[in-house]
């Protein structure tokens, strides 16, 4: 079932939304074809990434969702910066998964989150225990936590040892924090 922010009217007709049809579209035409499709969505001013992010969260495993993601990585504005290895693991593990790529080292509410989806309001912070494990460090954490939970801003920590001994429970929660995310948005 088609959710209400997949569906149009036309003419009297009932449609797919844009973002909708272009997922459909990825199933079963070839990459150039979606990259055409999406380049003349632009020309056309009709192109808006926020929708095809919170159909692709809410269907990540739609047979579209590889080849329109990898489509959308021409429209990405920059390059992530990263600062750490950890950083570097967790953005091409997300990379290799075709999740979403969220900005890297972003300032939001006051405060720098590790890796950041601004269209689910959503962040993870990357952890270890040498730069997190004092006590100082574990109570100003809660605060700015609680500070980012205040401002609409929901974030979980991924520690650097499970991110390497569990990649896959790692992304799993991703993508349901994503999907339900988009589905708040």
């Amino acid at each position: 079932m088609l959710r209400a922010d997949e569906r149009a009217v036309r003419d009297g007709i009932p449609v797919t939304s844009l973002a909708r049809t272009y997922l459909d579209l990825a199933a079963t035409g070839e990459r150039r074809t979606v990259q055409r499709v999406l380049e003349r969505a632009s020309d056309l001013q009709v192109f808006d990434l926020g929708p095809i992010r919170r159909v692709l969260a809410r269907c990540p495993d739609h047979p579209g969702a590889p080849k329109l993601r990898a489509a959308l990585d021409l429209y990405r504005e920059t390059p992530a910066f990263t600062r750490s290895g950890l950083e570097r693991r967790f953005l091409q593990v997300v990379r290799e998964a075709g999740l979403p790529l969220p900005s890297m080292n972003r300032f939001v509410a006051g405060h720098e989150i590790d890796a950041f989806w601004e269209e689910e309001g959503f962040g993870v912070e990357l952890d270890v225990y040498g730069t997190h494990g004092s006590r100082l460090s574990f109570e100003e954490d809660r605060v700015r936590d609680d500070e980012l939970l205040h401002a609409g801003i929901e974030t979980t920590r991924v520690t650097g040892p499970r991110l390497d001994r569990e990649p896959g429970a790692v992304l799993d929660s991703l993508r349901r924090h994503l999907a339900r995310r988009a589905g708040i948005k």
